[in-house]
């Protein structure tokens, strides 16, 4: 089991968060003071009423600064629970990156963590997320549902083999080999800022892995849990097709970012 657990150490994403050569300019950026530094949580929405007051409420208020829900244009009341709960809530059209990316722009944060709206994530999570990060170890971490405790019938098994296999080839493409696209993850905020992301839609999680590899950032995964989402329906596996139009995004920017010219 020793030796299996080791091969798996080398085939996966570092662990110790190495530097890798190239890219100075995005490193140098993420190498700042190991003091406390302020933290952002951005949630993009789209009709999470049932659950977006709870996710809000559970968040570790001694380690954030600023909560920002970015709706989609929710007509259930998201974004006045959102409000109701304590959060900034942000309208933006629809869009999955664009959400993220209007986030990203409006926090005034040195740390920004993502994750969805639905109660499936596990905000207790944030702290060892961020902890890489602030010490100046890590310039992205991101979580692995994966390699966590799941909870019977939170995930479908066509998202771990999707997850297992773009990690197997980003692995062989950069080097960097992830097990999941978890949404629930943290990275500077400026950092973020430099990397050319275009994806406005589902790729989102996808590009941001596969451009923090591209520039040799210093990346973690940690295992996380996770929950069955406590309301609402699903926009990616809830459905079969909007299964079928994530996959394809998801297919088309892999596409697109493995064949662009480093």
């Amino acid at each position: 089991m020793e030796e299996l657990s080791s091969m798996h150490s080398k085939l996966s994403v570092s662990m110790d968060c190495r530097v890798k050569s190239g890219n100075d300019e995005l490193r140098d950026i993420a190498r700042a003071s190991a003091a406390r530094q302020s933290v952002a949580v951005i949630i993009p929405t789209f009709n999470e009423a049932e659950s977006i007051g709870a996710v809000v409420a559970a968040l570790p208020g001694d380690v954030i600064d600023r909560v920002i829900v970015v709706d989609g244009g929710s007509s259930d009341g998201t974004h006045e629970r959102a409000q109701a709960a304590g959060a900034e809530v942000i309208a933006v059209g629809r869009g999955y990156g664009l959400a993220c990316l209007a986030g990203a722009r409006a926090a005034d944060a040195d740390i920004l963590v993502y994750m969805d709206g639905d109660g499936a994530d596990d905000p207790g999570a944030i702290t060892a997320l961020i902890a890489p990060i602030e010490s100046g170890d890590c310039d992205f971490v991101i979580a692995s549902r994966a390699r966590g405790k799941r909870e019977p019938g939170s995930m479908a098994w066509h998202q771990l083999l999707a997850g297992r296999v773009i990690g197997a080839l980003l692995g062989l493409i950069y080097g960097v080999r992830y097990t999941d696209m978890c949404a629930l993850r943290a990275i500077r905020r400026e950092v973020l800022l430099q990397l050319p992301m275009r994806e406005m839609t589902y790729g989102w999680n996808l590009e941001m892995q596969m451009r923090a590899a591209r520039a040799h950032l210093r990346v973690r995964e940690l295992p996380v849990d996770y929950r069955r989402r406590s309301g609402g329906q699903s926009k990616v596996a809830g459905s079969l097709s909007g299964s079928l139009k994530a996959g394809a995004r998801i297919l088309s920017t892999f596409a697109r970012i493995g064949l662009e010219r480093r």
